[in-house]
C-alpha cells in the first residue's frame, strides 16, 4: 500500500528490452541507499518490485500488461519518474490508501496556470467516472489529489505550486498521458451498488 505522497523524483537510467518486457533502471540516490530487493515502490503510481539495487540505481522488471496499460511504456531514458515507497504500519498517512494497481490511462484536457499555481482537466475512460466524486480522492501518476469537479468523462484538481514543483506533473502539456487509480473504497461502494440493482432486478 502507498500513500499517493511523492518522495522523490527519479531519472530513468536504462531502458533494456527483455523479452515481451523490459528492465527500468532507475536512478535515484536517497532512495537508492534505502532500498534493498523485493521492495516495493510505485513508479508514476505503478507498484513495481525491486529486482537490483547497484550504487545510486534500482531497477525492475516491467511485463507487456503494465507497459501497454500505464504511461510506463511511453519512458525513455531520462525521463523522470514519481517515486514512493511502500507503506510503513505505524507510520503517519498523508494522502490516502493507494494500492499501486492503476485502472486507466488518462489525457491532460486542460491546463490553466495561475501565477505558481495551477488547474488541470483530465480526459478519463467513462467508467472510471462512477468511482468519481467532488472533494474524493484520485492518485494521478502516483499522485494522491483532492477532485475539484467530476463529469461523465473528466475531473479536474487545482495543484499549489509544491506540488507542481516537486512531481512530474507540473511539466505536463495537454495530450500527456497519465496514470490513474481510483480511491479503493468508492471500488467497493460501486460493487455493492452493482449488486443491489442486480438483486432489486432478479
Amino acid at each position: 500500500m502507498f500513500s499517493g505522497i511523492v518522495e522523490a523524483l527519479g531519472t530513468v537510467a536504462e531502458l533494456l528490452v527483455e523479452g515481451p518486457g523490459c528492465r527500468l533502471v532507475v536512478q535515484e540516490p536517497r532512495i537508492a541507499a534505502e532500498t534493498k530487493v523485493a521492495d516495493s515502490i510505485a513508479v508514476n503510481g505503478c507498484c513495481l518490485t525491486v529486482i537490483d539495487v547497484a550504487g545510486d540505481t534500482f531497477a525492475f522488471q516491467a511485463g507487456p500488461e503494465t507497459l501497454q496499460r500505464t504511461n510506463l511504456g511511453d519512458l525513455k531514458q531520462g525521463s523522470k519518474v514519481n517515486l514512493e515507497r511502500s507503506l510503513k504500519v505505524g507510520e503517519r498517512l498523508g494522502g490516502h490508501f493507494v494500492t499501486g494497481h492503476i485502472d486507466a490511462v488518462g489525457y491532460l484536457a486542460d491546463r490553466r496556470d495561475h501565477g505558481e499555481w495551477s488547474f488541470f482537466r483530465f480526459r478519463i475512460p467513462e467508467r472510471l467516472s462512477l468511482q468519481m466524486a467532488s472533494k474524493g480522492s484520485i492518485a494521478v501518476d502516483g499522485v494522491s489529489l483532492t477532485i475539484v469537479d467530476s463529469e461523465p468523462e473528466m475531473f479536474s484538481v487545482a495543484l499549489i505550486p509544491y506540488t507542481l514543483a516537486v512531481t512530474t506533473l507540473g511539466p505536463l502539456r495537454v495530450g500527456d498521458k497519465v496514470n490513474l487509480e481510483t480511491d479503493v473504497l468508492a471500488k467497493y461502494v460501486e460493487r455493492q451498488l452493482q449488486g443491489m440493482v442486480r438483486r432489486s432486478e432478479g
